[in-house]
């Protein structure tokens, strides 16, 4: 297009601006030489009419570059008008679907390109693809190119390129054999060679067209000139395996005929290349890349048997079938005993062996590609076998049970049912009778009689009537205290395991089978057990002001002192409880007594928790705490003789140690000799060694501890006379 006119297109764009991405699903480029330098040009696009957001590109813009990549010419085409392409699917036999649509638009235009050194390139753009394409990344993004070279003088002179014979199908089935004629035409009768090839990119949704209709939209109207890069495919596809396909997809070099089989339902964009060659030079390729749609297909054959209508009349059964589309046959009768019981006719007579449940299996085309199979089950009864299930067994005191005919019975049949002697009512001609009372529990057997075409049969089976459980309890104690526990037992009696329901009258429940509760207030409170029985049957006992519940007294003391050295470690207890009878107090150094108003000695530093316990003219206690912290002192003294002598005084020779631990103690003779040791400070030397007395003298005493008050390490070393 010369420059003029493509301002004139630029200006009428400017007044319909809009949402240019759409779903191209293929395309071609392909040339006509019309003599006297003029070309035609021929640009089939493909798109996706379910799913497509936008109209065809009124005009679509072509680009004309040299060999350098230099532009030559733009031309806008205008839009031809559209058809939609016939949903063809790859075999016969299936019906294509309905939820994808192909649209053709054919854009021609002429252009006069004089002879040029390296030829010509003419390439039109586009974006995008479908999102739901499985074999690229982020397929929504990815556009398309479609470009035709006309070669340079030195190589062809009027040459048109070869363009293909047929559009693929639409549909492809998922495990049918694709078997496609994907050759093409050359005008002048070049060799050819067919092979699969990358598609190209095209414009990105960002600039999704070219031409004038994009500087409306800010962005260039003069697309890149090739090369071009190839689509982004998605591990494990490539140029070489383009889809999902067992055998893979391949194509025929020499003749265009494109075999595979898709295992996998989805859309797949591939891409066929046709070289033209002449005297062994490449002149161009066409590159059209083109959208699969791999599906199940629903199948316009059926194979039908109608449903059994006749029983009870013996072993012999006349078959029919009311299959669509068939033109040949084979039936097995589903008969265990014998490998005879099949046919090949389209209405045969069989006759079992034996009475039961068969499953008949007809194959309508059988071996062909329109094979279909379907199956239908015949009861072969010589008798009638009615039956029911028995309702779910219920309650003595409350029972209405329906009863619903069943097993092999299948028609219409003067019914008659049996309810016994404790049924209300006692029989019933209805098919389904309802509302049947039984006044009496355990197993309660009911016949049931049909009579069908000259059959009758009977069936009995025993309904469950349950008896009421008896709810009791009892309590270890009808007397309580505020805020301990009551402990009630269960001792009711009926089919066991029960449920539980307790309400305790203070508030609060229980589902436990030995509870307990604890009453906040004093004062009567009611009772009440609901048990139910494993089969749902349920008794009620509530016992009026079965639980007295008494006051409890008031603990409460003063102890003085609350903070005192082990130095002086009495501390004294006063009684402040309220209507308390009695009361024990607990030190906490293992010793207690009863007395609440009474001095205490502690031996040792510590923290010690003192309790009090009171009780009640009821029984009912309450309890008080305190805390005495008995503070750690450390003092330490040695005499400097003893004499022991049986006398009672001096008997031992000990150090006074007060606050310590860790200790141990020594004597030695002066030679060194170790004659006692000891880590008790309780214990003293008592002036022997190895049970023999020792000889007046002077020993050394060796004496080491840590102190409580600091956890710090002391040591001592003196003497000390022993006097006899």
């Amino acid at each position: 297009m010369r420059i003029k006119q493509f301002v004139f297109l630029l200006i009428l764009s400017a007044f319909s601006i809009k949402s240019y991405s759409t779903h191209i699903v293929g395309g071609e480029i392909f040339y006509d030489f019309l003599g006297n330098d003029n070309y035609k040009i021929t640009l089939k696009v493909y798109r996706d009419c379910y799913n497509g957001q936008a109209p065809y590109d009124d005009p679509a813009t072509i680009f004309v570059f040299n060999s350098s990549g230099i532009l030559i010419d733009s031309v806008g085409i205008p839009f031809p008008g559209s058809a939609v392409l016939p949903a063809t699917i790859n075999n016969p036999c299936y019906s294509a679907p309905t939820n994808v649509c192909v649209e053709e638009a054919v854009y021609e235009t002429t252009l006069a390109l004089p002879p040029l050194s390296g030829g010509y390139n003419i390439v039109y753009q586009r974006c995008c693809r479908n999102n739901s394409i499985m074999n690229l990344v982020m397929p929504g993004d990815v556009g398309a190119t479609y470009m035709a070279h006309i070669p340079t003088p030195a190589q062809a002179t009027g040459n048109s390129s070869p363009r293909y014979n047929h559009f693929p199908p639409i549909f492809l089935c998922v495990g049918v054999p694709l078997i496609f004629d994907h050759s093409a035409t050359d005008p002048n009768g070049d060799s050819l060679y067919y092979d699969l090839c990358d598609p190209y990119v095209g414009l990105d949704p960002g600039c999704p067209i070219a031409g004038a209709a994009a500087v409306a939209q800010g962005c260039p109207a003069i697309i890149q000139p090739p090369a071009y890069a190839f689509v982004p495919w998605l591990a494990p596809y490539n140029v070489t395996y383009p889809m999902s396909a067992g055998p893979a997809i391949s194509i025929d070099h020499h003749t265009g005929l494109l075999t595979g089989t898709p295992n996998m339902i989805g859309q797949w964009v591939m891409a066929v290349c046709v070289s033209e060659y002449r005297n062994g030079v490449l002149l161009d390729v066409n590159k059209r890349d083109f959208q699969f749609n791999v599906t199940n297909c629903p199948v316009v054959v059926a194979s039908t048997i109608p449903s059994q209508t006749v029983f009870c009349f013996g072993n012999t059964v006349n078959f029919f079938n009311t299959s669509v589309n068939a033109f040949s046959y084979h039936w097995d009768f589903g008969d265990p005993t014998t490998t005879s019981d099949t046919s090949n006719i389209s209405a045969p007579t069989y006759t079992y062996a034996d009475s039961g449940v068969y499953v008949v299996t007809l194959t309508i085309n059988p071996n062909t590609p329109c094979s279909d199979t379907g199956q239908t089950t015949f009861y072969i009864y010589p008798n009638l076998a009615p039956s029911f299930i028995p309702p779910p067994g219920q309650c003595v005191y409350d029972n209405h049970y329906n009863f619903t005919l069943g097993g092999d019975y299948l028609g219409n049949g003067t019914f008659s049912w049996n309810f016994g002697p404790h049924g209300t009512p006692s029989s019933s001609t209805l098919e389904n009778p309802i509302n049947i009372h039984f006044d009496t529990i355990g197993a309660i057997p009911v016949t049931v009689t049909v009579s069908e075409n000259g059959c009758t049969a009977d069936y009995t089976a025993n309904v469950m009537v349950y008896p009421k459980p008896d709810a009791d309890f009892d309590l270890l104690t009808t007397v309580a205290c505020m805020l301990s526990p009551v402990y009630f037992a269960d001792s009711s009696h009926g089919e066991s395991p029960f449920t539980y329901n307790w309400n305790f009258g203070n508030g609060t429940s229980s589902n436990s089978q030995f509870p307990n509760t604890t009453y906040q207030s004093t004062g009567n409170y009611n009772v009440t057990l609901i048990i139910t029985s494993q089969h749902g049957c349920k008794d009620t006992v509530t016992m009026p002001n079965l639980v007295q519940v008494y006051p409890l007294p008031q603990a409460g003391f003063v102890v003085t002192p609350t903070d005192t050295s082990i130095f002086y470690p009495n501390v004294h207890m006063t009684d402040h409880s309220v209507s308390a009878v009695s009361c024990e107090v607990f030190w906490g150094d293992g010793s207690h007594g009863t007395n609440c108003n009474a001095p205490h000695t502690y031996a040792q530093p510590g923290i010690y928790n003192i309790v009090q316990v009171v009780t009640n003219v009821y029984g009912c206690t309450d309890t008080a705490f305190s805390t005495v912290i008995i503070r750690p002192e450390f003092r330490f003294w040695v005499p400097n003789a003893f004499t022991p002598g049986g006398d009672d005084l001096n008997e031992v020779f000990k150090p006074v140690l007060i606050g310590v631990h860790d200790y141990t103690f020594y004597i030695f003779d002066r030679w060194g000799e170790k004659l006692f040791e000891t880590n008790d400070t309780k214990v003293g030397w008592d002036g022997t060694y190895k049970n023999n007395p020792a000889a007046s003298n002077v020993f050394v005493y060796k004496i080491s501890f840590r102190d409580d008050v600091e956890d710090k390490f002391h040591q001592y070393i003196g003497s000390a006379t022993l006097v006899r």
